[in-house]
Formats: structure tokens, C-alpha cells, sequence
């Protein structure tokens, strides 16, 4: 697939990302072995990377959706969200993994973090596709990721730019 012209470099190739989701699949089996994890996915940018962790991880996986949205106008604080689509099953005495396109600032995961907490799951954890931790404004525990990028605008993989881009297969950085 060619880049279209918004397009300034490709970030992460399509074979990267499939090599580097194996690893991670069998990294989060290992840490969970014996058991039964619940992927938790934010709709919508994360199902590419959840539909390709799924393949990847080889213990037993249960799945839910949820959607959030920014509350408020569009100045309203950063970070400040609601829920959109809540999950359809209870998280009581599982352990759960939620599963995001990617981590910025950090305010969205706190926020995921600490709801879902008080729905009581055995355990918690966050896997993330991409990690821009220059932009990090809280700090907030990610057990596993993909990939660490720098402050830019990324399209592909699931990540979109006006609804457009999610599909390419790559990661790729958009023009300034």
C-alpha cells in the first residue's frame, strides 16, 4: 500500500508490528500462565491490536469493549472523559487486561484505571500498542507495550486522523 501524500515516513512496518505483537503475546502468556485473562478493549483505534494480541497470546482469553469520549467542550480540561459504551459482563475476580491503541498523556488510562478497579478484578493491568511517554503528563503503570514512539502525529494500525488512515498496515508519522 502506498503512503498517501499526508503521509511523511512510515514509523513501523507491517512485518514489524506482526513480529513485535508475537513477542508480546508470548510475553503476557508466560506472565499469565495457569490462568484466564479478560482483554479489555478502548474502542475504537485498539481492535486492530487487539484482534492481533488475540492470535498472539496462547492461554485462554476473554474479550469486552468499551468506548469513552471527551466530556464537555472542547475546552474542557484535558483528560476529562466519560464512558460512551460500558462493558457488557462484570470484571469481578478476573484478571484483566486493558488493552489501548496507544498512551499519551496518561489522564485517559488513570481514568480507565481507576473505574475499573473499583469493579473489582482479581488483577489490572495495561498493554498498550504505542507509548508516547514524551507527552506523559501522569504516570501510570504499563506492563507491556509495543512500541515506544516520539511526539508525533501517527495514523495506521487502527489510529486514525479524521476516521481516515486506520486500515493501513503500518505505523506511519503524518506531515506537520
Amino acid at each position: 500500500m502506498i503512503p498517501a501524500p499526508e503521509i511523511e515516513k512510515i514509523l513501523f512496518t507491517e512485518e514489524q508490528i506482526q513480529a513485535r505483537i508475537q513477542e508480546l503475546g508470548t510475553e503476557i502468556s508466560e506472565s499469565y500462565a495457569g490462568r484466564e485473562i479478560k482483554l479489555i478493549s478502548v474502542l475504537k483505534g485498539s481492535i486492530f491490536f487487539l484482534t492481533a494480541l488475540t492470535r498472539a497470546i496462547s492461554i485462554p482469553v476473554k474479550m469486552d469493549f468499551l468506548a469513552i469520549s471527551s466530556f464537555g467542550s472542547s475546552r474542557a480540561a484535558p483528560g476529562v472523559v466519560r464512558i460512551s459504551k460500558d462493558l457488557d459482563e462484570s470484571i469481578e475476580g478476573e484478571d484483566v487486561l486493558l488493552v489501548e491503541d496507544i498512551i499519551d498523556t496518561g489522564l485517559t488510562v488513570r481514568y480507565l484505571l481507576h473505574t475499573l478497579a473499583g469493579r473489582q478484578p482479581n488483577s489490572i493491568a495495561v498493554c498498550t500498542f504505542l507509548d508516547k511517554t514524551p507527552r506523559r503528563l501522569v504516570q501510570v503503570p504499563v506492563r507491556f507495550r509495543c512500541f515506544e514512539i516520539p511526539d508525533r502525529f501517527v495514523v495506521g494500525f487502527g489510529l486514525d486522523h479524521n476516521q481516515l488512515y486506520r486500515n493501513l498496515p503500518y505505523v506511519a508519522v503524518m506531515k506537520p
